[in-house]
């Protein structure tokens, strides 16, 4: 593999770019209207424009991007995370035009990719899954009838959905004729597809999430889990590893499942395998990300892997890097919180010029940044502009030294959430790592009620 496309852009593209030139191998990016000052561009040893700012007429054109690739003579195509990532159409024509696909198998993201169709082939596998319905729900009538059977409170979602959007809390029968038809009509309008089903709601979970690697010789490993449960309208904001507060039996039990999961649908390349776990320890597959994750840097910091170099090991069709299970291991303890361009209180994003970009005392810490000092955040496109991952050897030391590294942070011009985390370091139930995936909303609420 001599030269990889990169189709996606921001922080992703520049963390694929990296791991490339360490391997000494050429880069191609992408680039909209919007993006052409991004450091991305500057750093890939090619870059060309590909459309408007608008991602549907520029990252999502997947033929102009095939024959870019082929024009350019590219070996492979990264595809990163979100966008065509997870698209197993995009996937079948890069390995129909004679590239390679830099993730799992297509069958696997459309098996993995319909949440009813995932559920069914995980209780298949024996991994349990959350008490919901096992078929789409065609009419409200039938999702009453179904959500009385599950008991509230239940989530609405959508099939096809993913990363928090397309799904629902109902409390009642009320929320569920409310949001019925906006959620199918949603689902319709960002995945194509309208069909929803039910999950009964597990009360105080804590999202907790596996990270798995497969190959084409038929080896499957984990590395570890994530703790995801600090959220905000059901997105993850901040991720560690290890998970506290999780019993090793549990957690013992957690990892095979992830493996069985994996070895169920033949897994090759990165994926993630994610659980919500109740107050018991109990614990149900969600669903399962055929894709790089976001917060992969996690894993990375506790186990001391590339996990893009095995993503491009693997795409090659050569053994997973490490093959015994016992030879990888978690040592240590890493946070990674997501720097977002939005209002630290109303999370609506806050789109702007980046005046002033300090990040302060970066000392041993890693920051996988997409923008840079005078680079402008659009209204494009996701407006995370950083991830921030802090390493120590003890979870009480990467905490102290997270509060430390966020007091001497400067941004000016955009609005960020590093208010929100000058503040929430500090918060009981953070430090104390009992919390659930509520305790984000919670902690505001109860700030509001102390202001009042």
């Amino acid at each position: 593999m001599q030269k990889v496309l990169i189709a996606n852009r921001g922080e992703i593209a520049r963390r694929i770019i990296k791991t490339c030139k360490k391997l000494n191998i050429e880069t191609v990016a992408i680039y909209a209207e919007a993006d052409a000052d991004l450091p991305y561009v500057k750093e890939a040893d090619s870059a060309f424009l590909i459309g408007p700012s608008q991602v549907q007429q520029s990252y999502l054109k997947v033929d102009d991007i095939l024959a870019l690739a082929k024009r350019e003579g590219v070996d492979a195509i990264h595809p990163g995370y979100g966008l065509l990532s997870e698209n197993s159409s995009f996937a079948r024509k890069i390995e129909e035009a004679g590239m390679i696909f830099i993730g799992p198998d297509p069958q696997t993201i459309d098996t993995m990719g319909d949440k009813i169709g995932s559920r069914q082939t995980m209780k298949a596998a024996g991994v349990p899954v959350v008490p919901g319905t096992d078929d789409g729900i065609e009419t409200l009538e039938e999702a009453i009838q179904e959500a009385k059977l599950i008991g509230y409170p239940i989530m609405l979602k959508a099939s096809s959905g993913g990363g928090g959007i397309g799904m629902i809390r109902c409390d009642n029968e009320q929320a569920l004729s409310q949001n019925f038809v906006s959620v199918k009509t949603r689902a319709k309008a960002y995945f194509g597809d309208d069909v929803v089903f039910l999950e009964k709601y597990i009360s105080g979970g804590r999202h907790i999430e596996v990270q798995i690697f497969g190959d084409t010789h038929g080896n499957t490993v984990h590395l570890f889990e994530r703790n995801c449960s600090v959220q905000r309208r059901n997105q993850k904001v901040i991720e560690e590893s290890p998970s506290p507060n999780f019993p090793k039996p549990a957690l013992e039990r957690l990892l095979q499942a992830a493996v069985d999961a994996a070895k169920a649908v033949n897994y090759r390349n990165a994926g993630t395998v994610e659980f919500i776990v109740d107050e018991e320890n109990q614990f149900y597959f969600l669903e399962m990300n055929t894709r790089l994750q976001v917060e992969h840097p996690v894993t990375e910091a506790v186990t001391g892997f590339d996990l893009v170099e095995w993503q491009l090991i693997v795409a090659k069709g050569e053994l997973l890097p490490v093959i015994n299970q016992a030879d990888i291991q978690s040592k240590g303890h890493a946070i990674e919180f997501r720097i977002y361009a939005e209002d630290p209180k109303t999370f609506f994003p806050s789109p702007g010029n980046i005046k002033k970009l300090q990040w302060g005392s970066t000392e041993d810490i890693r920051i996988d940044a997409g923008y840079e000092e005078g680079n402008t955040v659009t209204p494009f496109y996701d407006p995370m502009i950083a991830k921030v991952i802090i390493q120590s050897e003890t979870r009480e030391e990467a905490i102290i030294k997270a509060q430390k590294f966020f007091s001497s942070v400067t941004i000016e011009g955009i609005k960020t959430n590093v208010p929100l985390f000058q503040e929430f370091l500090g918060a009981k139930a953070f430090q104390d790592g009992t919390y659930t995936t509520a305790v984000l909303p919670q902690w505001l609420e109860q700030q509001k009620e102390e202001i009042k």
